[in-house]
């Protein structure tokens, strides 16, 4: 019997819920979930469609990306979904997705303004996207150094991993993290309704400004902050 059965079975949950959320076609996509204190993960294996998926095909791999348990090969992604674990021991799952809107943006190596008061409720900041990968790192390993790619951008702009759990990958698209793997997965879907929405202001008004500070201070403390009392 696995001695992985809780971990298989978030990540298992986790991946259905992107598929039924429609952030993912075909077998794009991956979700980890990972246990800190063992230090391994159970991640999406490469190829399967997800009706396909069961609990017991999801792939345990260690922080060094060897294979634990599991007869499939895990996602092609592994080698950034272990190095992220790795650097931020504070989380507790990772989701990429190719979603329509969250490419989009990533496509434009652009970061995504704080235009609105739903996206200062998740974040205070814009959501980051990565400058596009050297072609030497793209010829490297290109898997890890896509987490490389993350942590330097982080590390680069002071950013906190804590406090904005997703980022935009140049030319590539979006990867998100949080404490839990459906708590990646919620932030995956909320980075996607931003996208949408910071999309369509610009096509209504090309010249929209970001919303002022005290609104985006008002709404993110509100829900993050000290003395948060808002629970929608």
């Amino acid at each position: 019997m696995s001695n992985f059965i809780d971990l298989k079975k978030e990540c298992y949950e986790a991946n259905m819920e992107l598929k039924s959320q429609g952030l993912v076609i075909h077998t794009f996509g991956n979700v980890s979930a990972s246990d800190q204190k063992r230090g391994v993960f159970a991640i999406k294996p490469s190829g399967v469609p997800y009706q396909e998926l069961t609990p017991n095909n999801m792939v345990i791999v260690d922080f060094d990306n060897q294979i634990i348990e599991g007869d499939l090969k895990p996602s092609s992604d592994t080698k950034t979904h272990s190095y992220l674990y790795k650097k931020w021991d504070g989380i507790g799952g990772i989701s990429h997705t190719h979603a329509l809107y969250s490419v989009a943006w990533s496509q434009s190596l652009r970061d995504i303004p704080v235009y609105g008061t739903t996206h200062a409720d998740h974040l205070s900041n814009d959501i980051p996207c990565t400058p596009v990968m050297t072609d030497a790192m793209v010829k490297g390993d290109y898997e890890e150094n896509t987490g490389k790619q993350i942590i330097e951008h982080f590390s680069e702009n002071n950013f906190d991993y804590n406090e904005i759990e997703m980022v935009l990958i140049g030319n590539h698209g979006p990867f998100c993290w949080g404490k839990s793997a459906s708590q990646s997965v919620f932030n995956s879907i909320v980075l996607e309704e931003i996208a949408k929405m910071a999309f369509l202001t610009e096509q209504i008004n090309p010249n929209a400004k970001k919303i002022k500070k005290a609104l985006i201070e008002k709404h993110y403390n509100r829900k993050h902050g000290k003395n948060k009392y808002y629970g929608q």
